[in-house]
């Protein structure tokens, strides 16, 4: 019980919001609930319309006196019943549609603002599952407060008024233990299951996400032919949500059943009393029909109670996930109250930077260096010497753990995260483009810009010409990730795009690591334009292309152990030169092999 009180608190907390996104429609709502409420009333009187006709037929030589406008009416309250109920839905569509726009477009956002250490740990075929698991059960939510409980309450109610009023306590009395039995059996049961659905949703987004993450690696897995071994791995995943499965579907059935008794021993009781009050003489066949009539009434809105408690239940655990990913607090927080970055010379300072991922694993110590307005900064290092983390914080993707970065003298984590970023152009290694065509991904680097901005961009980057070779030339779509066109060309395209951003501060990372050497000379001469009079950081693995940097930072295990000019840091013949000599054999032995070939 005590686990269960934080998901109470919950549950009251994400009512109150609801309710404040849904309250600016409030006259939909109460228009709805008119609409609901004359629907009801229609429905109730259709079984006292129904006893009069069968009355008037069961009275001998009177059939020729029954009005007609009690079969008009008959017709007519059938109709409005269905009228009224469809106005309701059209009136309310909206607001559904409202609510749930609102959660996905929250939950985009949210995501976005989250930190890239969330990024990394989250599995993007499992996270897809629980936000749309959680807006749908938010949907249904909606729908069941104001269409499902509060009608089925009011037509239970209207029911026994008219029991009351016409006929014996005990007919009412039978209706009313039928409920309270049917609330207590379905109430008690459904939260015993609930366990199972839970198990249930983990297992499919787990499932969802193995599917996702496999499709993603589908060249790895062919080159190491281990598509059996991934199948078997899903087959095994597959059969724990069977068994997940089937326990839910068990405990559905004892729900099922348990209702549908408290149903019909109710039902049979009702029927029972009746059809003696009618062989007694006391009620005519009529009233035996308006029983009958309402007994169904009562216990087909039992039955869609039932449904709708344990579908809002599970909707509850399908949305869970989605009110958990809300509550997720982002490492930085980029405030509208938080002040600007206004970088207009592009001075970076790093002071004393200590940070790491892992208490127990550094990555920088005491790293502390300065690249002045309008020069070029290059960093190497062996792999995990914490290079590329440098790029990570002076895009405040995350904040130093001691020691401060400095743009313009402006401390980096005292402005806003988005104006740092906005003045900064990054290269990375990596490329990620949209799915979408190369003009878009081209001009993702300054919205708005047009058609002749990105070709310029294109064309200073060289790959306009293959663009323009192409039989769609800038609306060529490039696929998912990309994966349309080389590595090469998806590096062009991201230098493309940092041009056309024109930003301050640059930051290659990697940048013509894709590409081939004579690509690598053409790019490198438009990246050493493009720094001009930028405050670049590269941070390179090919010390070919940083021979030109005005200062070089050498680093190993998170420090920087040597800092100077190319010719500087040969001279000194430390680790520089060592690295220098090493990946000029390399270049030697590759040129050797590719002219014997």
């Amino acid at each position: 019980m005590e686990q269960d009180k934080p998901r109470q608190i919950e549950r009251h907390g994400v009512a109150a919001e609801l309710w404040q996104i849904v309250s600016d429609f409030r006259w939909r709502i109460l228009a709805s609930l008119l609409f609901l409420i004359t629907a009801k009333i229609a429905t109730v009187a259709v079984p006292l319309v129904l006893k009069r006709i069968i009355d008037a037929f069961a009275a001998p030589g009177k059939l020729a006196m029954l009005p007609i406008y009690l079969l008009a009416g008959y017709a007519i309250l059938r109709f409005l019943s269905t009228l009224f109920n469809e106005l309701r839905d059209l009136l309310f569509a909206r607001v559904t549609l409202r609510t749930v726009s609102a959660y996905a477009q929250k939950i985009f956002s949210h995501l976005h603002a989250l930190s890239p250490a969330f990024h990394a740990r989250r599995q993007i075929g499992a996270l897809l599952p629980d936000i749309d698991r959680g807006t749908n059960g938010i949907a249904f939510l909606l729908n069941v407060a104001l269409f499902t409980i509060v009608p089925t309450l009011i037509e239970i109610g209207l029911v026994l008024a008219v029991m009351l009023d016409r006929y014996s306590l005990g007919f009412a009395a039978i209706i009313t233990v039928m409920f309270l039995l049917y609330a207590g059996f379905t109430l008690v049961f459904t939260n015993r299951r609930v366990m199972y659905q839970r198990r249930v949703n983990k297992l499919d987004s787990g499932a969802k996400g193995q599917l996702a993450d496999s499709l993603i690696n589908y060249d790895t897995i062919k080159y190491f032919a281990n598509e059996n071994i991934e199948a078997a791995r899903f087959h095994d995943t597959m059969g724990k949500w069977q068994e997940a499965g089937m326990g839910n579907q068990k405990a559905l059935f004892t729900l099922h059943v348990g209702q549908s008794a408290v149903i019909g021993v109710g039902v049979g009781a009702i029927m029972l009393l009746a059809g003696d009050a009618v062989w007694r003489g006391e009620m005519r066949v009529g009233d035996l029909v308006l029983i009958n009539a309402y007994a169904l009434q009562v216990c087909l809105p039992l039955n869609a109670l039932g449904f709708v408690y344990r579908e809002a239940r599970d909707a509850w655990v399908n949305a869970e996930r989605l009110f958990d990913l809300l509550r997720e607090k982002p490492d930085i927080k980029d405030s509208p109250r938080l002040p600007r970055l206004h970088a207009d010379k592009g001075e970076v300072v790093f002071d004393r930077v200590s940070f790491h991922y892992d208490p127990a694993r550094p990555v920088l110590s005491d790293v502390s260096f300065r690249i002045p307005p309008g020069k070029t900064v290059a960093v190497v290092g062996r792999s995990g010497s914490g290079k590329s983390t440098l790029a990570r914080l002076l895009l405040r993707f995350y904040d130093p753990v001691n020691g401060r970065i400095l743009i313009d003298g402006d401390d980096i984590s005292e402005v806003s995260p988005g104006s740092v970023r906005e003045a900064i152009g990054v290269v990375p290694q990596d490329t990620a483009l949209f799915n979408d065509t190369i003009g878009y991904n081209i001009g993702y680097g300054r919205i708005g810009c047009s058609r002749a901005d990105i070709i310029a961009a294109a064309q200073a980057a060289h790959i306009h010409d293959l663009i323009d070779s192409l039989p769609e030339k800038y609306d060529t779509e490039v696929g998912e990730r990309g994966v349309k066109i080389s590595g090469g060309e998806k590096q062009r395209i991201a230098i493309a795009r940092a041009i056309l951003k024109a930003p301050p501060i640059l930051i290659f990372d990697e940048a013509t690591s894709a590409l081939d050497s004579d690509s690598e000379h053409a790019i490198q001469q438009e990246l050493e334009r493009l720094s001009l009079n930028r405050t670049t950081l590269i941070i390179a693995h090919r010390l070919s292309t940083i021979v030109g940097a005005h200062y070089i930072l050498v680093m190993d295990k998170g420090r920087i152990v040597e800092r100077g000019s190319h010719r500087e840091l040969l001279e000194r013949n430390g680790m520089y030169a060592r690295l220098w000599l090493l990946q000029q054999r390399m270049d030697e032995t590759g040129a050797m092999q590719r002219e014997t070939s």
